[in-house]
């Protein structure tokens, strides 16, 4: 980038354009070399279409918009506290494009030209989510041809820079490597001006400044500037435009399906509406695919107060889909590999409150707070053996691929899916009764060695986990095991249902065999309190009185089964209710917020 011979254009005959990505990549391949030794040796260069080849490891858009916000997100150790995504138009043309905005702590002219380099990553934090140095540039030129940012950073001095990685300026010019235009500015605080950054000499500002203004959206200087009108004193703006378009000639992303809102094109899932909808198409599982709202608002698992994912002027209202789930349990998970413990999840395992009706299935699985696979279906059912039943774990002991959107295939992977499958199982074995599935296997009755004295399980239950918040703060039984383990007092009332159960089936053996003995006028042997066999008259031992008393007891039960059925109802519905009020509360807070920022930005700019 800094190499002026690099910038020089080429007069070979420039590459048709094509609008489809797919197609894209499809030019001539014959342009001939201008590599040329220098002071004695080779020195590696990269050509335009690895841009595209690159970008191909997207599949999905929605993917790649993601990982733009990633860095994003891990701005906010930085200070950022919102991110907007927008639809903007192409001054040039009018065509839309489309705006990724934040406000963290931007990129100095070093920092810019690392984030356009390839494989280059300065995010050594822990908690950071990018770590390859390639997500940048993979996911722009995935949604459009062409990408320009602007970034403002104050440290030591407030500088700004812009750099524009342009497919269509690359092949158009016949260039046979990549080349980034880019320009610096610092501010001067005795003119109070922007100038600029004398990094490199005048003639070299000046061509870089006058390729950005021939292939940008911008044709003067002072339009590329306003742009950082709305940065403040810093932040970064992303501008993709010349987006892709479709084999069928409509633009990737649609924009007018639904005004606040980014749709995938061409899915007939998102014209139908109203009562045409199904109770299964309307779900998130199956929304997400084609409705970046949807996908946005499952897409980190813990998203602090301070910070808002803006899409189209709408904040993104965080969902939690472990809140979906009824019956829910946690299950502790220590993967090992060669003999050492790679990690310790906790699984929250349940069936979808709108089970059986839909049978949407799968585990969420996060990687650094981040959604890597959503509703993953880790078995296939065939008997509906596992329908209904999703999960959601934070798995970092695995590494995800390159694009986000699956995980390196190692032993602890597979070792992770097979308990997983093994989980499903269990719970649905367990628990399928519950929505109405017919039970075809018992539960396991827990051994004598697995119950402590006070018939506990020694691996006591672990605190639901409040995935919306730090997990460390929220306090945990540990247990070693990975048995399945729920609420004490939902396991309560379960022990309570099933030895009510049992006592009513046990009277109803007893009624009804009293009934076929005494039909029968045979005599019957009893223990005698001496444990002898003694032998009395059917007479005796089966009066009429005895057996309408247990009748009248199976009726009482009965009846007291019902009321801990229409207790369990109203309070479900309380529980219900007050999580309703909860969302509405949190939904006007996040408002009210995105409000006072906007009032304090005005107040600063006034």
């Amino acid at each position: 980038m800094n190499d002026g011979s690099l910038l020089s254009a080429s007069p070979i005959s420039s590459a048709p354009i094509c609008r489809q990505f797919w197609k894209a990549g499809n030019y001539d391949e014959g342009l001939p070399s201008k590599s040329m030794p220098k002071n004695g040796s080779s020195y590696l260069h990269i050509h335009p279409k690895f841009l595209h080849s690159n970008a191909t490891s997207h599949k999905w858009a929605f993917g790649a918009i993601a990982e733009l916000l990633d860095n994003a997100v891990d701005e906010i150790q930085n200070g950022a506290t919102f991110v907007n995504v927008d639809k903007t138009s192409n001054p040039r043309d009018g065509n839309p494009a489309l705006l990724i905005q934040d406000d963290g702590g931007g990129m100095d002219p070093e920092a810019m030209r690392h984030c356009l380099s390839f494989g280059f990553s300065d995010k050594k934090s822990k908690s950071a989510i990018g770590q390859y140095g390639n997500g940048f540039k993979t996911s722009t030129m995935r949604l459009g041809a062409d990408v320009i940012v602007f970034s403002r950073r104050y440290k030591e001095r407030l500088t700004q820079s812009i750099g524009l990685l342009s497919y269509t300026f690359l092949t158009q010019t016949g260039h046979d490597r990549i080349v980034v235009p880019m320009v610096d500015y610092e501010f001067n605080a005795s003119t109070g001006t922007f100038e600029a950054l004398d990094l490199y000499d005048e003639e070299h500002f000046m061509f870089n400044l006058s390729m950005l203004l021939k292939w940008s959206p911008y044709s003067t200087e002072a339009e590329l500037l306003k742009q950082f009108d709305d940065i403040g004193y810093h932040g970064t703006k992303i501008i993709i435009y010349n987006l892709w378009l479709t084999d069928g000639g409509k633009m990737e992303l649609d924009f007018d399906s639904d005004p606040k809102d980014i749709c995938v094109s061409g899915d007939a899932i998102t014209k139908a509406k109203g009562i045409n909808r199904t109770v299964k198409e309307q779900h998130i599982a199956n929304r997400l695919r084609h409705s970046l709202r949807v996908y946005l608002s499952i897409l980190y698992l813990r998203i602090p107060e301070s910070f808002s994912i803006i899409l189209r002027g709408q904040v993104v209202l965080y969902h939690n889909i472990a809140m979906d789930l009824k019956f829910p349990e946690f299950i502790l998970y220590k993967p090992h590999s060669g003999g050492c413990v790679e990690g310790q999840v906790i699984t929250t395992i349940g069936f979808l409150k709108e089970a059986p009706h839909v049978d949407v299935h799968g585990f969420n699985v996060y990687y650094k707070n981040r959604l890597i696979l959503p509703f993953w279906h880790v078995v296939n059912y065939s008997d509906s053996r596992g329908r209904g039943v999703v999960g959601v774990l934070e798995a970092n002991f695995i590494e995800p691929t390159h694009n986000k959107q699956d995980f390196e295939k190692t032993s602890v992977f597979q070792k992770l899916e097979y308990r997983l499958k093994e989980m499903t199982w269990e719970y649905w074995d367990h628990h399928c009764g519950l929505i109405g599935y017919q039970v075809k296997k018992k539960p396991r009755a827990p051994t004598t060695s697995a119950l402590s004295a006070d018939q506990r399980p020694h691996n006591s239950m672990h605190q639901p986990v409040v995935l919306n918040r730090d997990p460390s703060a929220a306090p945990l039984w540990h247990g070693t095991g990975s048995s399945i383990q729920s609420f004490p007092n939902i396991q309560r009332n379960a022990q309570q249902g099933e030895l009510l159960k049992r006592r009513e089936q046990s009277h109803l053996q007893e009624s009804e065999t009293i009934k076929r003995r005494k039909g029968e006028g045979v005599n019957v042997t009893h223990v005698g309190p001496n444990h002898g066999i003694q032998s009395a008259p059917s007479s005796n031992l089966l009066k009429d009185q005895e057996a309408k008393n247990l009748l009248q007891e199976n009726k009482r039960l009965r009846a007291q089964c019902l009321e801990f059925e229409k207790e369990e109802e109203l309070l479900n519905s309380k529980v219900t209710l007050l999580k309703n009020e909860l969302r509405d509360a949190e939904r006007e807070y996040a408002r009210l917020l995105v409000e006072l920022r906007l009032l304090n930005r005005v107040k600063k700019d006034k």
